[in-house]
Order: C-alpha cells, then structure tokens, then sequence
C-alpha cells in the first residue's frame, strides 16, 4: 500500500474530490435492515480524517434519514468534505412518474424546476450547509424536459446553492441531450467487474466531452468484496434477501474471484475489496468509485483503496481472474 488518497477533477466544474467516494445509501437504512446512526456517524467522520472527501447522498435514502446523519456528521467540518446529493425522487407531491412505496409513501420520479426549487432547500436544511457540491438528478423523468431540468439547476448554480451539475441513471439518448446543454459534469451510473454496459455506451460520450463518471455500486452491493461467501444469510428488508445476484452459486464464485486475486492483494497488503475498489478506479472513463460503509472500519478499508497504485501486471491477473471466475455469474 502506497501513495496518497488520489484525487481528481468532478469535469469542468473547478471541484475536486477524492477518487473513493463514500456511498451513503445503505446508512440511510431503507433496504440494507435498518441503520445504526452512531456508527454510521462514526464511519462518515473516519472516512473524512483518512482523507475521503467525496461523500455522496440522496433523499430518497430512508426519506432524508441519510442527509439528516451526513449532516450531523459533517457539522463542524463542513471545509473537508464535498457532498454529492440527489433531486428528482420526491414523495410529497404526485407530479411525474410513480416509481415505489417507501415506509407507505408514493416516491415519483420529477424533474420539474417547482420541485428541484423546493427539494434544494430541503436537502440544504437536512444537511445543515448551504451549499451542494455536486447535485444530481437521481434517476430521469420522462415528463419533463431535460432543458428544463438543466435550466432550472443552472439557476441553482448560479446563485450559489450547488457547485457542479449531475446526472445518474441515464441512457445514451438522455446522456447525448444533458452534454447539449453543455452544464453537466458528471454522472453517476451502475459499474463494477460484473456490470460493465456503460464502457460501450456512455464512457466514450462522457471522455469526450470531459463528463467525470462517478461509479456506483462498485462492489456489486458487497458481493466482490471478498466478504460474503456461500454462507451467508441476509435478513428483514436486505434487498440481496430476494437478489438473484446474490444466488448461493454466485457467492461462490465471488469467493473463487477472490482466491484468485488474492495474490495482487497480498503483494500490495491489501484486502481484496481495496484491490477491487482500485481496479475500478484503473478502468478508462471511470474517475471515482462511491462504496458504502457502515462502520469506522469498513470505512477505512474503503479509503485505504485511494492510496493503492496497480501496476500493468497486477491489472492483467486482475482481468484474467474476471475472466475465469465471473464470466459465467448469473442474475
């Protein structure tokens, strides 16, 4: 392990983040069996004193639960961090498209500039700052125009209230219609070992016009980590309860992945999460990994992933056990 936390540009923005993100949805304890907001703190502030600057968030994480305990986390300490949340799943209005339930409310997906307006203010209330660092449209709303979405958060921007433009879980056609308008820095979308579909499709759009990606999911919701084997048991309302992903032959052969990588770990004294988090970090077009912890010290093994440095060799054993051992994975 060597180096320190790498850092790299959110596009044409001006801000500049740690490559390794901490992902906060599973500390907003909707779908991941509920939410322990002490250690959840705990775990914000050991990733922002190992130098992980990039914390990202949503409202639809547990209906502000994860901006209320990011909030509290960051209080005092606002200057270290760089918040990366969501508008465009809301639950107080029935504008747009229904999406799910969340504890008994209607979510819709709306971009409309009303309540992109109204949920800032709310994000900024929850979050005790007043300023966004990167703000994303969460997932795309077909009702509305995305110019008008851009429009109304180049008026955001404008009057200070959030520092770069983003956009997650967009197709090509939504990607090529957000870079016209030429205010997007970044997206945020699916990429890990195992779901790989924006290497052909959107990477090359976003390279081309500067557009940082920011990776979500990158351990596959902990299936990579070299952490959950054939055993394990997921319980209450864990969405990898009922995931084909997490199927008991999948787990084997993320464990066989494991084996198969953990000589590139030992060598580097790294856990095979890290070696995965830094491999994400090595693939064309991706610029920053966000990975969820839920304690100090799953927090920390995710931060140490920014100062691991792999070389040619260690990237091809990697591929060639990508190859071998998850090819084949299923769901």
């Amino acid at each position: 392990m060597s180096g320190e936390q790498l850092t790299r540009p959110i596009g044409r923005s001006g801000v500049e983040a740690s490559a390794v993100g901490l992902g906060t949805w599973a500390i907003g304890g909707w779908m991941w069996g509920g939410t322990d907001e002490a250690e959840s703190i705990a775990a914000i502030q050991a990733s922002l004193d190992a130098g992980v600057t990039l914390i990202d968030t949503a409202p639809a994480y547990g209906l502000g639960r994860s901006e209320e305990i990011v909030g509290k986390a960051i209080a005092g300490r606002r200057d270290k961090a760089i918040i990366a949340t969501k508008c465009g799943l809301v639950w107080h209005t029935q504008k747009g498209k229904h999406f799910f339930d969340q504890d008994g409310k209607p979510v819709h997906r709306y971009l409309g500039r009303d309540e992109i307006i109204h949920e800032v203010e709310e994000s900024l209330r929850r979050l005790g700052t007043d300023y966004i660092d990167l703000y994303i449209t969460h997932w795309q709303d077909p009702t509305t125009p995305i110019e008008e979405t851009v429009a109304a958060l180049e008026e955001l921007k404008k009057a200070g209230k959030i520092r770069a433009i983003g956009a997650s879980n967009v197709n090509r056609s939504e990607l090529e219609q957000y870079i016209a308008t030429g205010s997007l820095d970044a997206i945020q979308e699916r990429f890990s070992m195992i779901d790989r579909e924006i290497e052909a499709d959107l990477l090359p759009l976003t390279h081309q016009n500067d557009v940082a990606t920011l990776s979500y999911s990158s351990l596959a919701l902990g299936l990579l980590s070299g952490m959950i084997g054939p055993d394990r048991v997921f319980a209450g309302d864990d969405q990898r309860k009922d995931n084909p992903r997490f199927s008991v032959s999948n787990r084997q052969r993320a464990k066989d992945f494991s084996n198969a990588i953990r000589p590139v770990a030992d060598r580097h004294g790294a856990s095979i999460a890290q070696v995965v988090i830094a491999w994400t970090l090595a693939q064309p077009g991706v610029t920053f990994a966000l990975c969820g912890a839920r304690n100090p010290a799953q927090a920390l093994d995710n931060a140490r992933a920014g100062t691991l440095r792999l070389d040619r060799d260690d990237l091809a054993a990697i591929d060639a056990g990508i190859a071998a051992k998850l090819a084949n994975m299923d769901g």
